[in-house]
């Protein structure tokens, strides 16, 4: 027997089994017996191909039937060069008609049908005039055909299938799939009752329905439109709403019905809507508050909107719009949002915020002691009040519903004023303070006095509120200012013998000058006397002359010297003083005098009299040619011309000094003495004294003879023979003298001591009897010549020591 001959089962049917084998080399036919499994030795069915056949069948089987199925190959002869069997059922037996099909959805049929014994699985053969060809295998029924196109035409067949294979379609039946359900491209809640759906058209729908319920609630709406969409009013607002929809088609047949959906309404308008004013750190808010509607789906935001930009937004039922300045007029809506979209606004409410402050604070002050507080009016304002304070810490208020407020205040304070405006709302916040310090009071115990000529002193107590004061003289031609801060003022450089009106003004810096304050008169002290001239009548007078210039004044000229004052009074321009004595120097001036005071003497004019001339005079002579003149203090006296004058000649000195020496003078004269003084300002006095008599002349020729035994012989020459002369001889241990009468020209020395240097002096001898002076010395050796006298030899002559 060949081997490798292989057979397979191809197919099979309730009634036949189509079998497959190998091709076996050469085989002229290929017998196919078979025989129930059960009775395989018995067969039933025979079946026979030619040698170039792979594949036969067997038919009139018996469906659902365990078969063993035997295929030789045979020779020519007829002899089997090889053989192989395979086992297999048969399929069942053709299925009854589908029972029933009805739609799950727009794809997908449900179909029942009755089962068949032996089946392992059923085959539901799908087709579709378009061509469309499918087969689902199904375990039971009712069984599910999936994926199918929406509102299309099916034939449907079913089949049994078990190992051997599956039987023969049963007769077709014809289903329609449903319309598919409604695309949904959009909701929304365009108001707080309304929900609006749209979809995409349905291919063949003519018309749809649309279920809602409210979640919470058991009861469901439905509306029918042919439109492909469609707005339901009358909604509760803030709910959710369930929806879900479907199409219907020509034959009445609704379609598969959609997912759900859900949509909220739009939440309700707010309403009993408040508005207060509130503060918080110091800035400024309204709080909007109002009533939360009926019981509402999801979360809901509260947005609160200003027409002045502002907005706030929360999930209760208030919210502070911050933040708000003075003055403002807020129209206030309040929008409540969810999901859906925001509610329509509530109602507007208009609040008006407290008012501003006033501006412009002006103060103005009257005579009477009041003061009227000015201010520009606010909008929205109803009142104003005013607040004022003094510095002394009292407080005043004034309630006003215009723009000024009237009060009394006093000069000299410092007041601080605000002013608030009112509403409803509240008050303003306090604006500017206006800081404002009356004029300060006048001073009092004004007190006007001349200090000097041309000085007035002004004393005053001190005022309330003043930091300064001004003090002003006015005359007719000048106004004289002083400024300080001190209740005294000292104005000077006034015009003299003038009526000066003189008013003290309190300042501060921030009020200004009190310019009310009366006024003080004051007469200046007469006007200095000018031009003095001074014209000496003789030694001991003087006329004194000058130029007035004021209205009424008595004059007092006065000369002040060492001796004390000299005066004259008078009411003219000119007066005599007298009894003015030798060498004395004066300071003349002028003064004026009235009831305003005394002015400031005449610039003064010195005066000088004639000096005096010196009391005692001295003529001594020095030597025989030269004097010595001395005197005494003369007063006045600068400077002397001193004069001696005789017919043989005269000697002159000019000194500053109380004595001089003059030379040239002859001896033996009488001479005449006379002197200038001479004062500084040259001045002159001639002054004569008694006569002076210059000493007799000294002698010449003066010669010493030895004499017998120790004399020794003077001998001279004399000049004239009216005087007596006398001799002196000074040696280191003896001295000598001797006298001659007048006109005697010798005289002679006994006991001579030899040996010795003499100094030998002849003078004349003056009427009183006392030697002259200035002679010179002469000196000789006296020698010895045994006990005597020797030679007597000159040794020269000296001048007086």
């Amino acid at each position: 027997m060949l081997t490798g001959f292989q057979v397979s089962v191809f197919s099979a049917t309730s009634k036949t089994v189509l079998l497959r084998w190998t091709r076996v080399s050469g085989a002229s036919s290929y017998k196919i017996s078979v025989a129930p499994k059960s009775s395989p030795n018995n067969p039933i069915a025979f079946a026979t191909f030619g040698p170039n056949t792979v594949l036969g069948s067997v038919n009139f089987l018996s469906p659902n039937v365990e078969y063993k199925f035997t295929v030789e190959a045979l020779d020519n002869s007829q002899v089997a060069l090889s053989t192989a069997t395979i086992e297999s059922s048969s399929a069942p037996e053709t299925m009854d008609p589908i029972q029933t099909v009805k739609s799950k959805d727009s794809r997908t049929l449900i179909v029942e049908f009755g089962l068949v014994t032996g089946a392992n699985q059923y085959i539901v053969r799908v087709q579709s005039a378009n061509g469309f060809h499918r087969e689902y295998a199904v375990s039971s029924s009712p069984a599910e055909i999936q994926s199918l196109t929406p509102y299309t035409e099916y034939t449907l067949s079913i089949m049994a299938e078990n190992s051997g294979g599956r039987s023969q379609p049963s007769l077709p039946v014809t289903a329609k799939t449903v319309l598919p359900p409604p695309q949904f491209s959009s909701t929304s809640s365009p108001s707080n009752d309304s929900i609006t759906v749209s979809w995409a058209p349905v291919a063949h729908a003519v018309q749809y329905t649309l279920s809602l319920y409210k979640l919470g609630s058991n009861t469901s709406v439905k509306h029918n439109t042919s439109n492909t969409y469609m707005t339901i009013s009358g909604l509760d607002a803030g709910s959710l709403y369930v929806i879900r929809g479907s199409a219907w088609d020509v034959e009445g047949r609704e379609g598969e019905r959609s997912s759900y959906i859900n949509q909220t309404t739009r939440p309700p308008t707010p309403t009993s809507v408040n508005i207060s004013l509130v503060t918080s750190n110091s800035v400024a808010g309204l709080s909007v508050y109002w009533e939360l509607g009926q019981e509402v789906h999801g979360s809901i935001q509260y947005r609160v909107m200003s027409d002045r930009n502002l907005t706030c937004n929360t999930t209760s039922s208030s919210c502070t719009l911050s933040p708000v300045g003075c003055g403002e007029v807020h129209t206030i809506q309040i929008t409540a949002s969810n999901e859906a979209g925001p509610s329509y606004p509530s109602n507007p409410v208009m609040f008006i915020t407290y008012p501003c402050p006033p501006q412009s604070l002006a103060l103005a002050e009257s005579a009477e002691g009041n003061c009227t507080l000015r201010w520009d009016t606010v909008p929205y304002a109803d009142s104003y009040t005013a607040f004022i304070k003094r510095a002394d810490g009292s407080e005043e208020t004034c309630n006003s519903t215009s723009n000024n407020c009237t009060y009394h205040c006093e000069c000299g304070y410092t007041y601080l004023m605000s002013v608030f405006a009112l509403n409803q709302a509240g008050r303003s916040p306090q604006g500017k303070v206006l800081n404002h310090t009356t004029l300060p009071c006048c001073p009092e115990r004004v007190s006007v006095s001349a200090v000097s000529t041309d000085t007035l002193e002004i004393t005053w107590t001190a005022s309330r509120g003043a930091e300064l004061y001004e003090t002003r003289a006015a005359d007719s031609s000048e106004v004289i200012l002083c400024n300080d801060t001190a209740p005294v003022c000292a104005l000077s450089d006034l015009s003299c013998d003038s009526p000066y009106s003189v008013v003290v003004t309190p300042c501060n810096e921030i009020s200004g000058c009190n310019r009310a304050c009366k006024a003080h008169t004051k007469d200046t002290a007469p006007c200095m006397p000018t031009n003095l001239m001074l014209n000496p009548k003789n030694s001991s007078c003087v006329s004194v002359s000058w130029t007035a210039n004021n209205r009424v004044a008595t004059y007092t000229v006065s000369a002040v010297g060492d001796d004390g004052v000299h005066s004259c009074i008078t009411s003219g321009n000119s007066c005599d003083i007298t009894d003015l004595p030798c060498g004395s120097t004066y300071e003349v001036s002028v003064t004026a005098a009235n009831a305003a005071g005394q002015s400031l003497p005449s610039y003064s004019d010195s005066l000088e009299t004639e000096p005096c001339c010196p009391v005692n005079l001295t003529v001594d002579q020095v030597t025989q040619a030269m004097t010595n003149v001395s005197w005494s203090h003369a007063k006045g006296a600068h400077s002397f011309i001193t004069s001696l004058t005789s017919p043989r000649g005269h000697a002159r000195c000019h000194t500053k000094d109380s004595h001089c020496l003059m030379g040239c003078i002859t001896c033996g004269t009488n001479y005449t003495v006379t002197m200038e003084a001479f004062s500084h300002s040259g001045r002159r006095s001639n002054c004569t004294y008694q006569g002076f008599s210059s000493s007799a002349c000294c002698p010449s020729g003066v010669r010493l003879y030895r004499m017998a035994g120790n004399a020794l012989r003077v001998y001279w020459r004399s000049a004239g023979s009216s005087h007596s002369y006398i001799t002196e001889m000074v040696g280191a241990s003896n001295n000598y003298t001797c006298t001659a009468s007048p006109g005697e020209n010798s005289c002679d020395v006994d006991n001579i001591q030899c040996g010795d240097v003499y100094n030998v002096v002849v003078a004349p001898l003056t009427p009183e009897g006392s030697k002259v002076l200035f002679c010179p010395q002469r000196l000789y050796s006296v020698t010895c010549s045994g006990s005597n006298v020797g030679t007597v030899i000159y040794r020269g002559k000296r001048s007086v020591d």
